[in-house]
């Protein structure tokens, strides 16, 4: 009995010591795939309206963060999201939760080769390559090439539409991925383990051009 009493608190201690994912749904990830051309009518992405933030854990708390959207454009045909891209400037990754010092070391970080290898890879870029409805009016499920470090995925996650007008494009989204598909493999101090998947939030408005 006392040596299952050790186990079962061994037991306990591993899975304390494991740093769980923020909160999100996984976006399913598999092999990037030829994208074709989008059909409708362009709108461009507004770059100062918006958003990308990111979120990652760790054992002992989280940090947050956001990256400028460099460009983009979303395509609409019959009242409906028919495709579209977008690439995020990496140099402008920052960290929200934390100033000074703090800041800088992790900002920093963040774009060195333990993680995102700014200086070698800039930009990171999403190409939609199919729009199918979702369970509502107003949802839609999105599949698109997903590039980071000079790494393609295709991933597929669910999105809403938030508005749609002839002028113009609201959408977001809320998902997970997996940052070691993408060879972000830093895995934390010893003591302070940080999770395997990173949660983005992306806000898009997108006007007519």
């Amino acid at each position: 009995m006392k040596r299952m009493t050790v186990v079962a608190a061994a037991a306990a201690l591993i899975l304390s010591a494991c740093a769980g994912n923020p909160e999100g749904k996984k976006a399913e990830t598999a092999d990037a795939i030829e994208s074709g051309e989008a059909v409708g009518t362009a709108y461009q992405v507004d770059t100062t309206q918006s958003t990308v933030k990111w979120t990652g854990t760790k054992m002992t708390g989280a940090h947050e963060g956001t990256v400028n959207i460099k460009s983009g454009e979303l395509f609409v045909d019959n009242e409906a999201i028919t495709g579209g891209s977008f690439v995020l400037d990496m140099n402008t990754i920052s960290s929200t939760d934390l100033d000074g010092e703090y800041k800088e070391k992790l900002d920093g970080h963040l774009k060195a080769e333990d993680f995102f290898n700014v200086a070698a890879n800039p930009e990171a870029s999403f190409q939609i390559t199919e729009v199918k409805a979702g369970a509502s009016a107003n949802e839609v499920k999105i599949s698109g090439n997903l590039t980071i470090k000079g790494i393609s995925k295709n991933i597929t996650f669910d999105a809403k539409v938030d508005e749609l007008t002839e002028t113009t494009v609201k959408a977001s989204a809320d998902f997970n991925i997996a940052r070691e598909d993408w060879g972000v493999n830093y895995s934390g101090k010893e003591d302070d383990l940080i999770s395997k998947e990173i949660n983005f939030k992306i806000a898009l408005v997108a006007t007519k051009a």
